[in-house]
């Protein structure tokens, strides 16, 4: 589902250049569930944005469902995104003057998806915002902004879904129903996840976890904590 070989991303800074990640590589197969953590500025958000096709990695490849996004405009990848992925922002990203349904709506409206409000609204019911579907960002906290946008993330059921701090902004309550949420859909549509988080606790819930520091994999584990997948009949 996931393929990444030898990724590494540079910037231009102060007139040198700053390497962010370096010659990162790991694949995953469809339905696999996997963490990145490592300290603040280590390269985890930036690393689950190149996987995503939100950027272009200085080197390396990033193959997504079969696909090589670095050979891809910047119109191909977006139509690659809006086919396949769900991303959960750490900083939430939703339109300001479009309210929480139709944000929800939003990527079953660029597939042509026809009477998908009741997909919304279902969606919101279950992340808690019944009542909350006709508010604007702006009148919503910031953990009912997260839950919107995971709301948003799962509505096209995608085939891999990228979250960055999915639960950095939620009381300890809400943070177990999106959690027990995220790893619902993994069950029940095969979807992959991958999870950037500084949540210990959450990371060893998924099969694989990678730990970045100084934008270089210094250790790739198995969890035996990990939430194990439903079984097939």
């Amino acid at each position: 589902m996931l393929k990444v070989e030898n990724l590494t991303k540079s910037y231009a800074s102060a007139g040198r250049q700053l390497t962010v990640l370096e010659s990162v590589s790991f694949e995953l197969q469809p339905g696999d569930t996997f963490s990145i953590v490592g300290p603040s500025g280590s390269g985890k958000t930036t690393l689950l944005g190149l996987c995503a096709g939100l950027d272009r990695a200085s080197s390396g490849s990033v193959w997504l469902n079969g696909i090589q996004l670095d050979t891809l405009s910047e119109d191909q990848r977006a139509a690659v995104r809006n086919e396949y992925v769900g991303f959960i922002f750490q900083n939430f990203q939703l339109l300001p003057t479009l309210t929480a349904l139709e944000n929800v709506l939003v990527p079953l409206e660029l597939r042509g998806i026809q009477g998908g409000e009741k997909t919304a609204q279902n969606l919101l019911e279950r992340v808690g915002l019944a009542g909350r579907g006709h508010h604007y960002p702006t009148q919503l906290s910031g953990g009912e902004q997260q839950r919107v946008s995971l709301a948003r993330a799962f509505a096209n059921r995608p085939k891999i879904l990228f979250a960055d701090e999915p639960t950095g902004n939620l009381d300890a309550d809400t943070s177990a129903t999106v959690v027990e949420l995220l790893f619902e859909l993994n069950r029940e549509a095969g979807t992959t996840l991958v999870l950037v988080t500084h949540d210990l606790e959450l990371a060893a819930k998924t099969q694989r976890v990678v730990r970045i520091k100084g934008g270089t994999v210094v250790s790739d584990s198995f969890s035996d904590r990990a939430i194990a997948p439903t079984p097939t009949s």
